[in-house]
Parts: structure tokens; C-alpha cells; sequence
């Protein structure tokens, strides 16, 4: 009993399928070249230079441990986040008992605690490129963002304040 049809033993079908597989395959990789050709060369970034792809919001600092979960950054006292990860020079996962009391540099993140939340040990190439550090907002959304508008300096009377929505 021949289960298999004449249609689909036929050499010639099989090519049709392979040159349509071959054409597909071509037009689904069109989009990714055209998407990578329209980032901007000039700026450098860890990765183009050879490091490894950090989320946007990163920040740069000096970190050292305490005694966990107490760390310094930039000499300032600071707080690792439950579940913290820090990964060394090599992307490998490290605890902080293996790197307390030294001085590094790193790439962070913080949760929207405000606790450090990921780090990455810097490696000589990525520590080249420039990045931001502390100057950032506390936290990346709309109140702590916003810079325009009165400040209070803590001397102004009550009736002088802004109103809300000011």
C-alpha cells in the first residue's frame, strides 16, 4: 500500500518548494538589514566596540560592597535590591561575599524602589566609552523627571508656593 502520492515524490515539486523556501527566507531578513542600516554608526556604543549590550537607563559608577546588602557607589552609601544580580568582567554571575571590599567599576540598573538592582563588572574596552553617571533622575518616569517649573528653596512663605497644576 503506496501511501505517498505521485505529487510529492515529484523532483520538480521539490525544488519548487525549496526555491519558494529560499525566496522566503530572503524577504523575512530584508527588514532586519534595513533596521540595522538605519542606527546611527558614529555613536559608540560597549557593543560596537566589542563589549556587551546594556538595557537603556544604564548608569556608571564605583561600586563596592560592604557587607551585603550594603554597597558604596560613588562613595555613597546604597543598597542592592532582593535578588540582585551582579555579573563579572566575563558575564559570569558573581555573589557579593566573592567581591566584597573592592573598589569597581560597573554599568547599573535600579528597580523602581530605587534599589541597585543588576550590575555589570566593566571590562577595560567598555570602561572606554563614555556613559552617564549619577547626575540621572532617581527614577526614570514623570516626577522625578520633570525639571521645569518652581523649585521650593524651603524659604518661601505658604502663599507664595506653586498651586497644583502649575
Amino acid at each position: 500500500m503506496n501511501r505517498c502520492s505521485p505529487l510529492t515524490t515529484s523532483p520538480r515539486l521539490l525544488l519548487a518548494a525549496i526555491g519558494t523556501l529560499a525566496v522566503a527566507a530572503t524577504l523575512c531578513g530584508a527588514p532586519r538589514a534595513l533596521a540595522q542600516s538605519e542606527l546611527d554608526p558614529e555613536v559608540p556604543t560597549e557593543a560596537t566596540l566589542g563589549g556587551r549590550n546594556f538595557p537603556v537607563g544604564t548608569l556608571r559608577g564605583k561600586f563596592m560592597v560592604v557587607a551585603a546588602p550594603e554597597i558604596r557607589l560613588d562613595g555613597q552609601p546604597d543598597r542592592l535590591s532582593p535578588g540582585a544580580r551582579i555579573r563579572s568582567a566575563e558575564n559570569m554571575v558573581v555573589t557579593t561575599g566573592a567581591i566584597t571590599g573592592q573598589n569597581l567599576l560597573v554599568n547599573y540598573t535600579r528597580d523602581p524602589a530605587g534599589l541597585v538592582r543588576e550590575v555589570w563588572v566593566l571590562t577595560p574596552t567598555e570602561a572606554s566609552v563614555e556613559r552617564a553617571s549619577v547626575p540621572r533622575p532617581f527614577l526614570n518616569f514623570w516626577p522625578f523627571v520633570a525639571a521645569s517649573g518652581p523649585r521650593d528653596d524651603g524659604r518661601t512663605p505658604f502663599d507664595q508656593l506653586p498651586k497644583f497644576g502649575e
